[in-house]
């Protein structure tokens, strides 16, 4: 492959590693590329963030094909992770500590099983406050590190699958399909919530997104290596 090559449209598949901002992998890929076939400029980005919590399916678009990145993002995504319930957390997940507790004794796998059906097909769903979306120009993370309350607007979002794999309580392992813009820490959080518990996403792995599987992606350390030939 050639500067050329990237120039004119690369789609790159990556495992975005644990604890990594999705930012973090397209500075580092576009730097690599630059290093290898000293050039000056390259553009690289990504079709949708991953958090750092979160591990697995990033898509790169590096040179002309940084044009399909709205087509791609636009795309059905898969997910596998683990719901903790008994617990909740002000950002959904592990960012922030445990600010609730629950007993889990009332909980039946029955119950568990039953909840999916209300959080399948097109459903309102309002996004976390630790989140990266803007309202007034600021960003809903930093309204929440201020401590300030602001009110979210609920979103229409279609999930197409919703499958439970294992529980072993606390823990609860699912699969979900969905459109763009929804937020899996939020599904974690009103799980809970509709067992009348609390919950909280304690794991996740993006799997698909469109047709490209995690199954066809390479880790940063591999793409190096593959530029190096």
């Amino acid at each position: 492959m050639t500067s050329e090559d990237y120039k004119e449209g690369q789609v790159i598949l990556i495992d975005k590693p644990l604890e990594w901002t999705s930012f973090q992998v397209v500075n580092k890929v576009r730097w690599l590329i630059k290093r290898h076939y000293n050039i000056k400029k390259i553009k690289v980005g990504h079709a949708g963030t991953l958090d750092p919590l979160a591990t697995g399916l990033l898509i790169l678009c590096a040179g002309k094909f940084t044009k399909k990145i709205e087509t791609f993002q636009a795309q059905q995504k898969e997910y596998t992770g683990t719901i903790t319930l008994g617990a909740t957390t002000p950002s959904y997940d592990l960012e922030t500590e445990v600010d609730a507790t629950f007993p889990l004794s009332e909980i039946t796998e029955d119950a568990i099983y039953a909840a999916t059906s209300q959080f399948t097909g097109e459903i309102q769903q309002q996004p976390p406050i630790f989140s990266a979306l803007k309202k007034e120009g600021k960003r809903l993370y930093e309204y929440a590190r201020a401590g300030e309350e602001v009110e979210i607007p609920s979103r229409t979002i279609t999930i197409s699958e919703f499958e439970i794999t294992q529980i072993e309580l606390p823990l609860v392992h699912f699969r979900v399909a969905c459109s763009k813009g929804t937020y899996i820490r939020s599904l974690a959080h009103d799980f809970g919530k509709a067992l009348n518990n609390g919950g909280h996403l304690s794991a996740l792995r993006r799997t698909k997104i469109g047709d490209f599987s995690v199954a066809n992606a390479i880790s940063i350390t591999e793409f190096e290596e593959r530029l190096k030939g």
